[in-house]
C-alpha cells in the first residue's frame, strides 16, 4: 500500500468520521490539516485536489477519495472482516440506513456553510445556537427511535459499524452547542461504549486538534 493521506479538518465531523474508520483498520496515514476557518479549503491547489472544497480528502492506493460515506465504504470492502458494513445485504441496508440519517439528514443542515449563511439573514441573537439545537435534537430524536428497533451494545449489533462511526461525532456536535441528551439514553449507551474503543478515542478532535 502506498502511503497514505488524510486532508482533513479536525473538528469536521465527516473527517473525524474517516480518522474512526481508519483507526479501526489499523492503517497508519499522515494527516494535511485544511483550516476551513482560514479558507484553506478554497486554495486552487485545494480544489484541484477536491472540486468540491469541502473535507476530508483521503489519497490511498495511488487514488484520491472523497465524501466521508464513499471512503468509509471503500475501506469497508478493502477490508471486509472489520465488519464496518455487515455482509449480509438486508443488514447492510440497516446500517446504512442509521449512518444517513445523520450523515445526510442532520449533518448537511447543520454544517457551517449552511450555518454561515444563516446569519447572513438574520441579526436575532442566539440564532445559530438555535438553529444547531433544533435540528441535531430532531435528527437525534428520530435516530433514537431507529436505533431503539435494533439489538446489541452498538447502533446494529455487537460491534461498531459504520452506522457507529456516524453517530460519535454527531454527539460530539451535539454536546457542543448543548443539546440536553437526557431524552437519547440509547445514544448516549453507545456513545460511551465507542469511547472506550482506542480508535475512537484516538480519532477524537481534542486529540487531533492542530
Amino acid at each position: 500500500m502506498n502511503e497514505v493521506v488524510l486532508y482533513d479538518y479536525w473538528r469536521s465531523s465527516a473527517s473525524y468520521r474517516v480518522r474512526i474508520a481508519l483507526n479501526l483498520l489499523g492503517v497508519e496515514y499522515q494527516t494535511v490539516s485544511i483550516n476551513l476557518l482560514e479558507g484553506a479549503h478554497k486554495t486552487p491547489e485545494y480544489l484541484a485536489l477536491n472540486p468540491q472544497g469541502l473535507v476530508p480528502t483521503l489519497v490511498i492506493d495511488g487514488k484520491t477519495l472523497t465524501q466521508s460515506l464513499a471512503i468509509i465504504e471503500y475501506l469497508a470492502e478493502l477490508r471486509p472482516e472489520c465488519g464496518l458494513l455487515p455482509s449480509d445485504i438486508a443488514d447492510r441496508q440497516k446500517v446504512r440506513a442509521l449512518a444517513y440519517a445523520v450523515a445526510m439528514d442532520i449533518h448537511p443542515i447543520c454544517n457551517m456553510h449552511v450555518v454561515t449563511h444563516l446569519m447572513t439573514m438574520t441579526d436575532e441573537t442566539g440564532a445559530r445556537e438555535q438553529w444547531m439545537k433544533h435540528f441535531i435534537a430532531d435528527g437525534l430524536g428520530k435516530l433514537e427511535a431507529m436505533i431503539g428497533k435494533a439489538d446489541g451494545a452498538f447502533s446494529f449489533g455487537d460491534a461498531p459499524t459504520t452506522a457507529d462511526l456516524c453517530l460519535v461525532p454527531q454527539v460530539y456536535n451535539a454536546r457542543r452547542w448543548g443539546v440536553d441528551m437526557a431524552a437519547f439514553r440509547r445514544i448516549a449507551d453507545i456513545d460511551n461504549r465507542c469511547a472506550d474503543i482506542p480508535a475512537f478515542h484516538a480519532a477524537h478532535p481534542d486529540r487531533v486538534k492542530r
